[in-house]
């Protein structure tokens, strides 16, 4: 029998970046699966403060080549790849010149979130659903993992919903606590109607702060878990009325065995597991 093939895609894991919330959950997470006998993918962005040499990042040369439209520019999709040694598992990287040589992640030097986020995530979605086509590796799970991967689950059932490469994908999205201040760019719907969404798909995004991202991602998953142990109360109040199959907060030692379970709830559409 065939493994259930996961594929990870976020924002930060460790340690190739520093801890943090979502860092840390998504190593435990995606090593405890892969331990118990998943098949698994990760995939996240290769930003500019990520040491290529320390961590030994490598380009993928029949992976990389592509060019992807993001607001109708071309841009060049490169592909690099690391292991996380003491765990036998494999990053992909998905990266470009323009959107992550800079040395920061989200923010400039003065704490100000950059004003192409929205572009820069829109690529890194784009790149993972790609590359994973390129690939040939079919997910029957995506793990979507914070606000940079909300666009995840929206392209993967609109701009992607006729792909029998994702045909049978159940996708799930994470947000957690740590949100951005302020709002992406308000032509974010323009951009996102270039690659034949249309607004009505995606009316939260009229107004693109950090929690209309979420709800988004929500919106057009087929489940939610959450990955903090405080969430937005109107985030929170969304999802739970959306009717979809919820996970609460998991700490360290039910994290991986209460994701399992729920893996497999999803994939058999059952319902809504509770704590």
């Amino acid at each position: 029998m065939q493994k259930t093939r996961v594929l990870y895609v976020t924002q930060e894991i460790a340690p190739f970046l520093p801890e943090s919330e979502i860092s840390s959950t998504v190593r435990a997470l995606s090593q405890g699966v892969h331990e118990q006998d998943k098949e698994i993918r990760i995939f996240m962005p290769r930003f500019g403060v990520i040491n290529e040499r320390r961590h030994q990042l490598h380009e993928v040369i029949r992976l990389s080549g592509m060019n992807l439209i993001v607001n109708d520019v071309d841009h060049p999709l490169i592909i690099k790849v690391a292991s996380v040694p003491q765990a036998r598992m494999q990053v992909y990287f998905i990266d470009n010149e323009e959107f992550f040589k800079r040395k920061k992640t989200y923010t400039d030097d003065k704490g100000k979130y950059f004003d192409d986020n929205d572009e820069r995530a829109m690529f890194f979605c784009r790149g993972v659903v790609e590359t994973v086509k390129k690939l040939g590796w079919t997910p029957d799970i995506v793990h979507c993992h914070g606000w940079m991967t909300a666009f995840m689950p929206l392209y993967l059932k609109k701009m992607y919903a006729e792909d029998p490469h994702f045909a049978n994908s159940k996708v799930i999205y994470t947000p957690y606590e740590d949100e951005f201040d302020g709002s992406l760019d308000t032509k974010l719907t323009d951009k996102l109607n270039f690659d034949d969404i249309p607004n009505e798909d995606i009316e939260f995004l009229s107004s693109p702060e950090a929690i209309n991202l979420n709800k988004t991602g929500a919106q057009w998953a087929d489940a939610v878990s959450f990955g903090s142990e405080t969430i937005n109360s109107e985030l929170s109040s969304y999802i739970n009325s959306t009717g979809k199959p919820v996970l609460e907060y998991q700490e360290a030692d039910t994290l991986v065995d209460m994701h399992q379970e729920f893996y497999e709830k999803v994939l058999s559409e059952n319902g809504v597991l509770a704590d």
